[in-house]
């Protein structure tokens, strides 16, 4: 099946960018609260990640005093989540997830001006069963010395995002009718909207318990080449489905090939 997205590549995993900063004695935390203002002097992120995948939380570029080695950066993930990797390539630091997947931390080890450049990557694994649109309370971020000291902390608020839903039909290369079938799968419950290439909506429906939606356009498509997509709502997050190229109508004719001239 032909099919195309309106982005470069599909992504499995959900990158946050940490807006660093550094947290003056006694100032409060930001964790699974709203984004800081620009005032706020703590750590903050934001990631949405779907059920039963892997999101990526980045820290980078923090400011403030330098730290020198052993100093430490550490995510502790939030409740019914587990940090599954700190996977960081760079040299003069070292990543260690805990054994209960409870928190991860990366430790400067001989680089220069520590926490300066670069970003730091942790890799968060969201449950299944996690339920559409909520946020997971409990991640917290902390920068802390060589003796230990917190230099800066804060949170991060992990949403649970959609997976994407599927359009399996119509079926893409063939000629169709004026209004043609759409069905797919999405997340049980999830309202489905199958859009034309020009942003139109053309069709439907909500995806029952066992994850299956279809549904009918109500006005006849225009003839020629078209390209349709399935974007599922749940609690205030969406996903999209990839594109599936269609043609409705009769097929253009393709010049005749020129008949072969008996020898005389």
């Amino acid at each position: 099946m032909n099919r195309s997205s309106k982005t470069a590549a599909a992504v499995l995993t959900a990158a946050g960018l940490l807006a660093g900063a550094w947290l003056p004695a006694g100032a409060a935390s930001a964790a699974d609260g709203p984004a800081p203002s620009a005032g706020d002097r703590v750590l903050w992120s934001a990631v949405t990640i779907p059920p039963g995948r892997d999101g990526i939380v980045e820290a980078g570029g923090l400011p403030g005093p330098a730290l020198g080695a052993d100093s430490t950066l550490t995510l502790t993930a939030p409740d019914g989540a587990r940090v599954t990797g700190a996977p960081l390539s760079a040299a003069g630091y070292r990543g260690a997830v805990a054994a209960d997947g409870r928190s991860a931390a990366y430790t400067a080890t001989s680089a220069e001006q520590p926490w300066r450049t670069g970003t730091f990557p942790f890799v968060l694994a969201v449950p299944v069963d996690a339920e559409p649109g909520t946020r997971l309370k409990g991640c917290v971020l902390r920068l802390a010395d060589a003796r230990g000291v917190a230099r800066a902390t804060g949170g991060c608020q992990v949403t649970v995002g959609l997976a994407s839903p599927v359009l399996s039909r119509p079926e893409s290369g063939v000629p169709l009718g004026a209004r043609p079938a759409a069905a797919g799968t999405a997340h049980p419950g999830a309202r489905i909207t199958v859009s034309d290439q020009d942003g139109n909506e053309v069709c439907t429906d909500t995806a029952g318990p066992d994850g299956l939606w279809s549904c009918a356009p109500a006005r006849a498509l225009p003839d020629g080449p078209n390209r349709l997509q399935a974007k599922a709502t749940l609690n205030g997050v969406s996903a999209t489905s990839e594109q599936i190229q269609i043609s409705v109508g009769s097929p253009t004719p393709e010049s005749a090939p020129a008949l072969a001239v008996p020898p005389r």
